[in-house]
């Protein structure tokens, strides 16, 4: 093997690590700060992928963005509102949802198993097309991955420190407290789950986008490689403040 297909091979690596890092992120903010076992992931990693690449198809790369967030946002609520409202298990729950969102992701796929992109813009192509006749060209798709996942980074680390992001973070420790605080758990929940899936469905966009095609069971085991991911960042950095430890998760999701 060629130098040049080492640095190649290591690229894309790098470049599938961090796009999964967003679902890490999601999972590091619904498992590790709200404590529920979130295991929808898989199926909402796929709905992110096929409303982005729908919405790419029709000409919106851009677009495609904020819908597969919003999508994801709907899926964490449906998710949250099955354990808080209804009473059901948090892992009951995310499988309901995640068995659903197979039925609901091949619908918006019009009954395919496949969606393709190669003759369609996507947010790489457009930063490809930035980025011509320098001398960064070639990393087109690593750059709009680092952007992405260092934005959002910052914003988990920012919102974290909020006094929602702190209630977020007292109910995963201590739900009778929060109680006596006057503060109400369910909202809580609810808020972090969605934004949690919203996380998950951006990086299941990225990836469809960036690969150009969607399957239908490309979240197929997204779950377990988060978790995995989540435990070995926090093997690392799972003593530190939460920047380190955000920072971790990243870093587990590149091993």
């Amino acid at each position: 093997m060629s130098f040049d297909s080492i640095l190649t091979l290591g690229q894309t690596a790098l470049e599938l690590g961090l796009i999964s890092s967003l679902t890490v992120l999601a999972l590091f903010l619904s498992y590790s700060m709200l404590n529920v076992c979130d295991l929808s992931t898989d199926g909402c990693f796929t709905l992110g992928a096929v409303v982005g690449a729908s919405v790419a198809l029709s000409g919106h790369p851009f677009l495609a963005i904020p819908a597969a967030m919003a999508i994801g946002m709907v899926s964490g609520f449906v998710t949250a509102l099955l354990q808080t409202k209804m009473g059901i298990d948090s892992l009951l729950a995310g499988i309901i949802v995640n068995t659903a969102l197979y039925s609901v992701n091949i619908g918006i796929m019009n009954g395919a198993s496949l969606l393709n992109l190669n003759n369609s813009d996507t947010v790489f192509t457009k930063m490809r097309s930035v980025l011509e006749n320098t001398p960064i060209a070639g990393q087109y798709k690593l750059i709009v991955i680092i952007i992405t996942v260092v934005l959002v980074a910052v914003v988990l680390g920012l919102f974290l420190r909020t006094r929602l992001g702190l209630a977020i973070r007292a109910t995963g420790n201590n739900p009778d407290m929060v109680r006596s605080s006057s503060i109400n758990p369910v909202k809580t929940t609810i808020i972090g789950l969605c934004i949690s899936n919203a996380f998950t469905a951006l990086s299941g966009c990225l990836l469809a986008q960036s690969q150009k095609s969607v399957s239908i069971d490309i979240g197929t085991g997204m779950v377990t490689v988060a978790l995995a991911s989540l435990l070995i960042g926090g093997a690392f950095f799972g003593k530190g403040k939460i920047p380190l430890r955000i920072f971790g998760m990243v870093v587990g999701a590149f091993v």
